[in-house]
């Protein structure tokens, strides 16, 4: 809204400074400070609030150190996160652009699906909260919902780089053309982007034109279910992490941080044909949002880390992996999850090996067996003697480094 503002006052007055909001750059550093702020100030009266509902947590006596004292810390803290994001980006974003139109209804949609499971808990006295099959419908409507507007919205395209003859006899003709001439036109496509391969584009209708080339008509469909699955995963896997104080929150920053490199260069059509990669039109928007988002989960960290003084819930943790999902989706890097993402891969890999190997151990053995000491993996380090803050911390930086190795592969293929 203080975009347009500002635009109009630019336009019609030359009004002094309001040229600024014009710049991408100068939007985003204002949406990180205002949501650090939103976060900060206003987090104190929502955690006060909360404890006036006695939204506290119930803890389960699971044997690990500092558990029990715990009990009683409000959750739904996520409702800070959500208002700390949305509000500077309503102030600041171009609310027509397509992408952070999805970004808005994936943290609505996903914050209500947490609260829903927070409030079922507190307020119903129901531990399980919402059943999984709802959660998971509500993950793959939002999965229908995205994957369908990526593929079939006007403004979702993409611009490839001229064949390489081409683009040295139009470098011979004139040495001083501009990089935006050895881009073809925009196109609607399917493609995405591979790490570590030479040729790094993969088209999802590949998945099914080998069958046969008539088959393309349907990619749309292999689109949305690969956008369902992404989606559950990711946020599964956010909800899984969110298990000790800080470690979510802190992950989930050092994730989108990265993600907002992405989006940045590859937005920038002089920094895409450095880097010889896929050329998104408007997805520089999402700069805005990720600034904002960053920004949310930083100033939630000053009251969640140890000891934590509020909780996100599922409230904040599905909305935190929805958002991280669809964002890489729509900055084509969906398939550098697994290494952006690896903490959350592995938690969720340390459940499922745990659930697995306990039900086949008992049926071989008659005795249910363990992997772990206690999933998620987190769990097992407290098991094993480990404080909470020093498994936090470690975590922290094995994210910085699968961050690191994420935007290496910008240039390594």
């Amino acid at each position: 809204m203080l975009y347009y503002l500002f635009e109009y006052l630019e336009q019609q007055f030359q009004f002094p400074g309001a040229s600024l909001f014009g710049f991408l750059t100068f939007r985003a550093a204002v949406a990180i400070i205002l949501s650090l702020l939103i976060s900060t100030i206003f987090g104190k009266r929502i955690i006060r609030f909360l404890q006036k509902q006695q939204v506290g947590e119930t803890i389960r006596d699971l044997g690990l150190e500092g558990q029990v004292e715990k009990s009683g810390t409000p959750t739904m803290g996520g409702i800070i996160i959500i208002l700390a994001t949305l509000i500077p980006v309503l102030l600041l974003a171009k609310l027509e652009n397509i992408y952070i139109i999805l970004l808005i209804v994936t943290t609505l949609w996903m914050g209500t699906i947490g609260f829903i499971d927070d409030y079922i808990k507190k307020f119903k006295n129901d531990k399980d909260g919402l059943k999984g099959r709802f959660k998971v419908l509500g993950q793959v409507g939002l999965g229908i919902i995205v994957g369908a507007t990526l593929f079939f919205h006007n403004d979702v395209t993409i611009k490839e780089k001229l064949p390489i003859q081409q683009q040295k006899e139009l470098l011979a003709e004139n040495p001083d053309l501009p990089p935006s001439k050895l881009f073809k036109a925009e196109e609607k496509s399917t493609k995405t982007t591979i790490p570590f391969m030479k040729s790094n584009e993969f088209d999802y209708s590949d998945l099914i034109t080998w069958i046969s080339p008539n088959l393309e008509k349907y990619a749309w469909l292999v689109f949305i279910i690969v956008s369902i699955f992404i989606i559950t995963a990711v946020s599964n896997g956010a909800n899984l992490t969110d298990g000790i104080d800080g470690l979510a929150a802190g992950t989930s920053a050092i994730i989108v941080l990265t993600l907002g490199i992405f989006a940045w260069v590859s937005s920038n059509i002089v920094f895409a044909e450095y880097l010889d990669i896929m050329y998104i039109p408007r997805v520089e928007e999402i700069t805005i949002y990720i600034a904002a988002f960053v920004g949310a989960l930083i100033g939630f960290l000053w009251y969640n880390a140890y000891p934590a003084q509020v909780f996100m819930g599922d409230t904040g943790s599905l909305t935190i992996g929805g958002i991280i999902a669809v964002i890489a989706i729509a900055v084509r890097k969906e398939w550098l999850i697994p290494v952006l993402c690896g903490i959350f891969l592995a938690e969720n890999l340390s459940v499922m090996m745990q659930v697995s190997y306990f039900k086949y151990s008992r049926k071989k053995y008659g005795e249910g067996r363990r992997i772990f000491k206690m999933s998620p993996l987190h769990h097992h380090y407290q098991k094993s003697g480990y404080h909470e803050s020093k498994i936090v911390t470690r975590f922290w930086i094995v994210g910085i480094l699968l961050a690191i190795i994420s935007i290496v592969t910008l240039k390594i293929r």
